[in-house]
């Protein structure tokens, strides 16, 4: 009889104590494989969404000025040389290093209008541009068309326009084309027409106020793009929109610490589980331990029973455990908020570090009841018969 076999033998007799010790282990490594398998789904879900869209670069005319404020109460400012960019001065940012990464590049003339003595802000925009740059715009009505106007809900309200009313901008009348829902953004007080009919109504043929760049993913070197763009167009300053994404990804850092810290806790309880059960079952064994000496068995042939048996259930746990891990954080993403499932493909890596972890505690946890049963005095153990 081999020495995998009495191992085996042994669970198969004492399957209350292996269970145990499998329930341990499998809640020690599931729970640090979830946590931190969340953590990763989180971050991957916010990298993925600004891989996808948001304008996080802005281009703006260069100014020399001094801002006239104090205290908080702003007084007004004095702007020197303002030159707007021209449109056709963008094209350069496709020689650019990073272009690859530049997701979308939209233009924007800004122009005022005014209806009954109320003013409003008109943004002429590409509007293809747009359905990257801004995905949550949503339209009751359609996308504005040669010579029409999107309004935003709030300057809706205040001018009391709708689909099919005429805005005066300059000296064209822009039909309405739809009104945008709440943004609870800027977006809600401007009217948005077409790029070309904002620079014809304006007399800015050739020329933007200003662009947006949608550029910053998890592996774009946004301060680089800053500084190649900028290289590019001499002209213009150009500035990175990092506050919110930073923010949140700081929080996730603080929170995936957190987890290491949860996660070691875990893993230490259910070490100290799998412990206190083998010395345990070791003690319950005691004549069988004086049995094997008796007949010939050394300290060691005694040790690798013992290991035999915490490795055997450890693989087991570690197994379930990954698998558990993995189901709980797609779960706690999807019912968290996010509404829909996480991004957790099969993680060789991940299953192999679990199954790892899971061998290494179970050993661990068993060299001291190991090497109590191996320095077991055989006539000791046989009295005990």
């Amino acid at each position: 009889m081999t020495l995998q076999w009495i191992s085996v033998r042994n669970l198969m007799r004492r399957k209350g104590k292996a269970a145990f010790i499998l329930a341990g282990l499998v809640i020690g490594v599931g729970t640090s494989v979830g946590i931190l398998t969340y953590v990763n789904a989180v971050g991957h879900d916010i990298l993925h969404k600004l891989d996808q869209y948001g304008a996080n670069i802005l281009i703006v005319p260069r100014t020399e000025s001094l801002s006239l404020s104090y205290g908080g109460l702003a007084l007004g400012g004095v702007s020197f040389e303002l030159e707007e960019i021209r449109e056709a001065e963008l094209t350069r940012l496709a020689s650019i290093p990073n272009a690859g990464n530049i997701a979308a590049l939209g233009p924007l003339v800004l122009g005022v209008t005014e209806l009954e003595g109320r003013r409003i802000l008109v943004a002429g925009v590409d509007f293809a541009a747009a359905a990257i740059l801004k995905p949550w715009w949503k339209a009751h009505g359609s996308l504005p068309g040669p010579n029409e106007v999107l309004l935003g809900a709030e300057a809706a309200r205040v001018l009391n326009l709708s689909a099919g009313d005429r805005l005066p901008v300059g000296d064209a009348r822009l039909t309405v084309s739809g009104v945008l829902e709440p943004t609870g953004s800027q977006d809600d007080q401007l009217a948005f027409t077409r790029l070309a009919d904002a620079q014809r109504v304006f007399n800015k043929q050739g020329r933007v106020s200003m662009a947006e760049v949608a550029a910053l993913c998890k592996d774009c070197p946004i301060e680089e793009m800053v500084q190649q763009i900028a290289e590019v167009l001499p002209g213009a300053k150009v500035m990175a929109i990092q506050q919110v994404v930073k923010s949140r990804l700081e929080m996730l850092a603080h929170f995936e610490k957190f987890a290491y810290g949860i996660s070691a806790v875990v893993l230490l309880i259910g070490t100290l589980v799998v412990l206190v059960t083998m010395m345990g079952s070791v003690r319950e064994r005691t004549s069988e331990i004086g049995i094997f000496r008796a007949i010939g068995f050394r300290r060691s042939h005694v040790m690798r029973i013992v290991f035999l048996e915490a490795g055997i259930v450890s693989v087991a746990a570690g197994a379930i455990g990954y698998g558990l891990g993995v189901a709980s954080a797609r779960l706690a993403f999807y019912f968290g908020g996010e509404g829909h499932p996480a991004h957790v493909p099969f993680a060789v890596e991940t299953a192999a570090a679990a199954l790892v972890l899971s061998v290494t505690l179970g050993l661990l946890a068993s060299a001291y009841p190991a090497l109590m049963a191996a320095r077991m005095d055989p006539n000791d153990a046989l009295r005990a018969l």
